[in-house]
């Protein structure tokens, strides 16, 4: 099928034949005119729409762009979700095995530490008992010196109060209860003997 523009259709006058009952040309050349004008018209506006889809299709290929560039970044977030939730996992798992590094030292540490104190407790209350039992030892010979001292002295006391007053004067021999002198000094042996006693 071949194009066809006005300028064909108005220039198509002069190439109808005459005939002997033919159409009328004025009627012809009207028409013509008239299917020109229309012709003109239609493609004008084939024009516009042409220009119009083209636009519309230049639209349509820079959505469809968006469309893909929108479709790569939701893959690319998708992505980023996973990693980012990998790595989530991977911190929480970190922070999950440090944590429980962290407590089992704190519970050894603990440990060792109640051992210590333990062990200390132990080791002062074994030298407070020796101490308790050299004080009982040391108090055990404390009573039993002055027990003993006690026992001397009770003695003592009841050979002191077996003896009469004048068993703590000598005896006097005959010549010297005759001599002045022995009187004298055996008044003085007596009054020593009082103050002794």
């Amino acid at each position: 099928m071949m194009d066809l523009t006005p300028l064909d259709v108005r220039k198509k006058r002069g190439d109808f034949r005459r005939g002997l009952r033919g159409y009328d040309p004025e009627e012809v050349d009207q028409f013509l005119e008239l299917v020109s004008e229309r012709l003109e018209e239609v493609v004008k506006e084939n024009l516009t729409l042409r220009e119009r889809a083209d636009r519309l299709g230049r639209q349509v290929e820079g959505q469809e762009g968006r469309e893909k560039a929108v479709q790569e970044a939701l893959v690319t977030a998708q992505e980023l979700r996973e990693e980012i939730r990998e790595q989530a996992r991977r911190e929480a798992d970190l922070t999950l095995r440090e944590a429980r590094s962290e407590a089992e030292e704190l519970r050894r540490v603990a440990q060792e530490e109640a051992r210590r104190l333990r062990e200390e407790a132990e080791r002062i209350l074994a030298e407070r008992r020796h101490e308790l039992e050299e004080l009982n030892r040391a108090r055990s010979r404390f009573l039993r010196a002055f027990r003993s001292l006690l026992e001397r002295e009770m003695d003592a006391l009841e050979v002191e109060e077996e003896k009469t007053p004048a068993d703590d004067f000598p005896p006097l021999r005959q010549e010297e209860a005759a001599s002045p002198e022995t009187a004298a000094a055996g008044s003085d042996d007596a009054a020593a003997a009082d103050a002794r006693s």
